[in-house]
């Protein structure tokens, strides 16, 4: 699980009330709590399930606490639509629940050291413009519009974008080069 953005930066603003914060922590989450349900998909309506299971998610964010470890809130998350489905088993006379499917887990994988020195190498091989409208974005980590880090870097909106859309071919084709396919 790689969520779009950091948990511990959008949870106090999602604590806060901040929709905005709290639909690119969906963003970043909604794949992990979709696997999450797969077991659950024969015996009931996992997108009324996950619906639930984000209301209650906003509902709790102002009280909830992080226990120190990766993830909270999409762990918390992932518990909230596993009990709604489970709440919506009991109310089904035969559930089906696809046992072969495996938990997820909403841990992050441990990075690859290899993966990860080939994707510094290949950033670095990047012409400058393109680097840092690469660089730039990622730094933003979903914070900033494009608009804005356009104008943080001295480009035109379209300049920027065109120089990011070409940081991300020059750096696919250099991973592809490498062995490494997306």
């Amino acid at each position: 699980m790689a969520p779009a953005a950091d948990e511990r930066t959008l949870l106090p603003l999602i604590a806060a009330g901040d929709s905005a914060a709290f639909g690119q922590w969906v963003a970043g989450a909604e794949h992990s709590l979709r696997l999450s349900l797969r077991k659950y998909a024969a015996a009931c309506d996992t997108e009324a399930v996950l619906q639930e299971a984000l209301l209650r998610v906003w509902q709790v964010a102002p009280r909830f606490t992080p226990d120190g470890a990766a993830n909270p809130l999409l762990r918390f998350a992932v518990v909230a639509a596993r009990n709604v489905a489970l709440s919506e088993l009991r109310k089904t006379a035969n559930p089906v629940i696809d046992e072969d499917v495996p938990e997820v887990a909403v841990e992050p994988a441990l990075p690859d050291p290899l993966l990860r020195a080939a994707l510094v190498e290949c950033r670095e091989k990047l012409p400058r413009q393109p680097r840092l409208a690469l660089e730039t974005r990622l730094e933003s980590q979903g914070g900033d519009d494009d608009h804005t880090l356009a104008e943080r870097v001295g480009m035109k909106l379209n300049t920027f974008l065109q120089n990011f859309t070409r940081a991300r071919k020059l750096l696919l084709e250099c991973l592809k080069k490498r062995g490494v396919e997306p």
